[in-house]
């Protein structure tokens, strides 16, 4: 009877066990849904954190590294570094920075009263160092890669005519580029400096002395040599320009038309560029001129046909001599006035034999240092490369100094005694409409020959009358295009 009873009681007992086992797998089974639960936050909490694979995405990075952004100023940076070791002093350049030309002159009559270059005067000429004619100068001087001096044992000579000593563009030739090419070619290459006067010259024939290589190289202005060559009278003509900035900008657009004009005539080589900074052109006279009217017969000195012409116009007579004689003209009243620069007035101390400065007539011009080209022929390569890297860094440094030169050519006047008299309306009216448009380019029409000739037809036409809104017609009138 027991053992039925005791079957009982064991699947009783087995039933309750597989039950209980039953339900803890059921909660073993749900236990994973509740961890699964956070997996959701789990996952998405890393969304917040997984975040910085946005700063592993190379925005900074990658446009930092990026080779293309330095790649290109590779040669502006050593550019850079070399304006950055040459800066406030003679030799300085622009390559964006202008506080780094600012400093001494390369002697103290270059610059201000003081013989420096100030940053006033540079911020007002900053349209010179950002200029198309600049940068060509820096490629040319290769101031980061200098030709290596090759040549040994050489000695070559070198005399150059300059118009007077006591004009800035011969003080800089003397005073930088002399020095700085002896040195650089250890003593092979001598550049001599003489003048006009010393050598007993007035100007008109310096093309032809250059070509016969009677001399070895000339400044050659375009307003001495116009007889034997109009064309390149260009350049000057007188009372054309409104200001500085706006001669600069012709000047940059018939450069070469120059040059290829000077070179035909010479056979020579083009060494460098004479920037005429300080060179408004004023009346220095002995009676004081406030009206059109006070011009009227005074002899009065010109120094080309064009300047002439103008000084014609406004109704005075002009008179060709040389310039070194015409400190006694004035000085014994053979001459009323002299027209000049004013740095060009002030060196030659025409202050002491007038009273007056009369002006300005705006200026700033370029004329060529030409070397005859058989003596050129005889020059090792590697010397010629030097030179003309020497002579660019000379013209470099004849910008940096234009900016104060321009402002002390009256100032230096003013202040040794002159008294200013500034143009009158009526005087810049009379300059523009009678003497320029009347006198000046009619008369230069005239001695190139005809209206058609490339000089008048293209480059005046299409380079300097944009500028200045003139134009010259096919029969030799000027008419104005603004």
């Amino acid at each position: 009877m027991r053992s039925p009873l005791l079957l009982a009681l064991a699947l009783v007992l087995i039933v309750g066990l597989l039950a209980a086992c039953g339900g803890a797998a059921t909660d073993d089974d749900e236990a994973p849904a509740a961890t699964v639960a956070p997996a959701a936050p789990a996952t998405t909490a890393p969304t917040a954190t997984t975040a910085p694979t946005a700063t592993t995405a190379p925005a900074p990075t990658t446009a930092a590294a990026a080779p293309a952004a330095t790649e290109e100023p590779e040669e502006m940076s050593a550019l850079e570094e070399y304006a950055a070791m040459h800066a406030g002093r003679p030799g300085a350049i622009y390559v964006g920075d202008i506080t780094q030309l600012v400093g001494p002159a390369p002697s103290e009559s270059q610059g201000d009263f003081d013989g420096n270059v100030t940053l006033d005067a540079l911020e007002r000429h900053v349209w010179v160092y950002e200029s198309d004619i600049y940068r060509e100068l820096l490629d040319k001087a290769r101031l980061t890669d200098p030709s290596p001096l090759v040549s040994s044992g050489e000695s070559i000579k070198i005399q150059h005519a300059c118009i007077n000593r006591a004009l800035l563009p011969c003080q800089l030739l003397e005073t930088y580029f002399t020095p700085n090419l002896l040195e650089r070619t250890d003593g092979q290459v001598e550049f001599i400096v003489s003048s006009f006067p010393e050598l007993g010259l007035a100007g008109p024939d310096t093309l032809s002395l250059v070509s016969e290589r009677t001399l070895d190289s000339a400044n050659i202005y375009g307003g001495y040599v116009a007889g034997e060559l109009p064309p390149v009278e260009i350049q000057n003509l007188w009372g054309i320009y409104e200001s500085r900035e706006q001669e600069f900008e012709a000047t940059q657009a018939i450069i070469k038309d120059i040059e290829d004009l000077v070179l035909s005539e010479t056979g020579g080589v083009i060494m460098n560029h004479n920037w005429f900074s300080g060179n408004d052109q004023f009346f220095f006279c002995h009676d004081k001129i406030d009206s059109i009217d006070g011009f009227a017969g005074k002899k009065t000195r010109s120094h080309s046909a064009a300047l002439s012409d103008w000084i014609n116009g406004m109704g005075a007579s002009a008179q060709f001599l040389a310039f070194a004689e015409v400190y006694t003209a004035l000085e014994r009243g053979i001459l009323d006035c002299g027209v000049t620069g004013g740095d060009a007035g002030y060196g030659q101390r025409w202050y002491e034999v007038t009273d007056f400065i009369i002006g300005p007539l705006v200026s700033f011009p370029s004329t060529n240092n030409v070397i005859n080209g058989e003596l050129w022929n005889e020059i090792p390569e590697d010397l010629q490369r030097i030179i003309l890297e020497e002579a660019a860094k000379s013209e470099l440094e004849a910008l940096r100094l234009a900016s104060i030169q321009n402002e002390m050519g009256l100032l230096k006047n003013t202040e040794a005694g002159l008294e200013f008299v500034e143009f009158s309306d009526e005087m810049k009216f009379r300059s523009l409409n009678t003497a320029v448009m009347e006198h000046v380019v009619p008369a230069w029409v005239n001695r190139v020959g005809d209206a058609s000739h490339p000089v008048i037809a293209d480059t005046f036409n299409n380079k300097v009358g944009p500028v200045v809104g003139l134009r010259i017609e096919a029969d030799g009138t000027v008419v104005k295009t603004n």
